[in-house]
């Protein structure tokens, strides 16, 4: 139950390595409630630390709520686990690859600051007018249901809408195996709640988005990284772990990967559903940047037919962050299921949102908005892989499409001895705000990348900032 691997190559103390890592054992119920821990003089063998690291480990603890001390008779895991809290680490390296950290700076509302580690486009690039103009008409509109909590599936004209939208990229649905939710956040957040229960392994790529992490972390299962290659997850290492771990789920940005910006090739995503349907886990595919893409590949949906995979998308990225709506298509036993949480935990729907987007959808705008968005994507990407090549930077691939950009680190940069962690709390020093490597990495094993999103990336103080400090060390 305590199989420990220390890591004595990390900057973090051995300490908080070991209090860190039984404390994730009891989160994810894998040592449950009156088991009694290894003796100090045992523990300290097994992991190959002193007893007093051991004893201070276990006092925090003690403290935390996760342990309970018996005189002359050791130490055991307190009757109720502590609350939830997912506040970032008081280390500052590991703010700096913090999933909530990184959110929380993105998320703060300042003018000053640069964004070119956020997830999502400039607002100077979304259709302002456009969207006063749809709301002006719906509000005007004797039809439009704006005091309502909604039918539990969400708008119908939507789901009609989604239905047709689907079709196109050969995914089996109709307007009754889809549900409306409030984003593609929440949606993650009911399929999460759907299927898993606390000691659960899912099984994620390494790198994957990091409010993947951040979102499993509520949920106290296990995670899991399968290592990334251009074209999809390393599916002899996924093997391994299928064998090992007996995964409940596997979730994945399929196309446009995040953070990679790599698609999933075809013969990948034939194995992986195989490799699916022999370990007997399901697959949630969040395809949030599908219209990112001017000719959208096969999706595992479409692969599949819905039979183990989840289908989750949003318009989040592409209309407006402001006006949540997000959706889930599924099989309709799963789909009934996952209504029925939904009432449970928010009750209504987000009815006006819906409609503003089934409006947008059908008269046209839409289309033409996203249209501007690829072109715009293209220029920016171009140009801000030159300026970070300047700077010394490497791609991982070449995306083609979407906003992401995967770069290595320059070379002598990291033989220094830095790092993106480093990089990214410098940068914050001038107002800007980056996404290192190993905030999207399970296994800790990016440190020697960053993301960028292109369409934040335009001004060239970030070029000059990122410049003097890859220079300076």
């Amino acid at each position: 139950m305590l199989e420990l691997t220390l890591d004595r190559g990390k900057d973090r103390p051995l300490i908080d390595q070991l209090t860190q890592a039984i404390a994730e054992r009891i989160d994810q119920r894998r040592l449950l409630p009156g088991v009694r821990l290894p003796s100090i003089r045992h523990l300290a063998g097994m992991a190959g630390v002193s007893k007093f690291t051991v004893i201070e480990a276990y006092d925090r603890l003690v403290a935390q709520g996760y342990l309970i001390s018996r005189p002359a008779s050791g130490f055991f895991v307190a009757g109720q686990r502590p609350a939830l809290d997912l506040s970032e680490a008081a280390d500052q390296r590991e703010q700096a690859i913090d999933p909530i950290w990184i959110m929380r700076q993105a998320l703060t509302v300042d003018g000053r600051m640069q964004k070119p580690g956020c997830g999502w486009l400039p607002q100077s690039w979304m259709n302002e007018e456009q969207l006063r103009r749809a709301l002006r008409q719906l509000a005007g509109t004797a039809q439009s249901q704006l005091l309502e909590y909604g039918q539990p599936l969400g708008y119908a004209p939507l789901r009609q809408q989604l239905s047709r939208r689907l079709a196109a990229i050969d995914i089996p649905t109709e307007p009754g195996m889809i549900m409306l939710t409030d984003s593609g956040t929440q949606a993650i957040d009911l399929v999460h709640r759907y299927l898993l229960q606390p000691g659960d392994t899912v099984l994620v790529d390494d790198p994957c988005y990091f409010n993947f992490l951040a979102n499993l972390r509520c949920h106290r299962v296990e995670v899991v990284g399968v290592p990334r290659r251009p074209d999809g997850p390393d599916l002899d290492r996924m093997t391994q772990l299928a064998t090992q771990y007996r995964p409940k789920l596997y979730l994945t940005n399929a196309a446009l990967h995040n953070p990679t910006g790599g698609l999933l090739s075809p013969a990948a995503a034939h194995r992986l559903l195989q490799l699916a349907e022999a370990h007997d886990f399901l697959i949630i595919e969040d395809d949030i940047f599908l219209d990112f893409q001017e000719h959208p590949g096969p999706r595992l949906a479409s692969l599949d037919q819905l039979r183990r995979v989840i289908y989750l998308g949003s318009f989040s990225k592409t209309l407006s962050a402001a006006i949540r709506c997000g959706f889930i298509a599924a099989q309709p036993d799963r789909l009934a299921a996952l209504t029925d949480l939904k009432l449970a935990t928010s009750f209504g729907n987000n009815d006006a949102s819906a409609q503003l987007v089934h409006r947008l959808l059908v008269d046209g705008s839409y289309r033409k908005h996203v249209e501007t968005i690829r072109r715009r994507l293209r220029q920016a990407m171009a140009q801000c892989q030159r300026r970070l090549e300047a700077c010394g930077f490497t791609p991982w691939l070449q995306p083609g499409e979407g906003m992401f950009l995967w770069m290595r680190l320059p070379e002598e940069y990291v033989s220094a001895g830095h790092d993106s962690a480093a990089l990214a709390k410098a940068a914050l020093q001038h107002d800007i705000v980056l996404a290192p490597g190993d905030v999207f990495s399970v296994s800790r094993s990016c440190a020697g990348f960053m993301r960028f999103n292109v369409a934040q990336s335009s001004n060239l103080r970030l070029f000059e900032i990122l410049q003097r400090q890859l220079t300076r060390n």
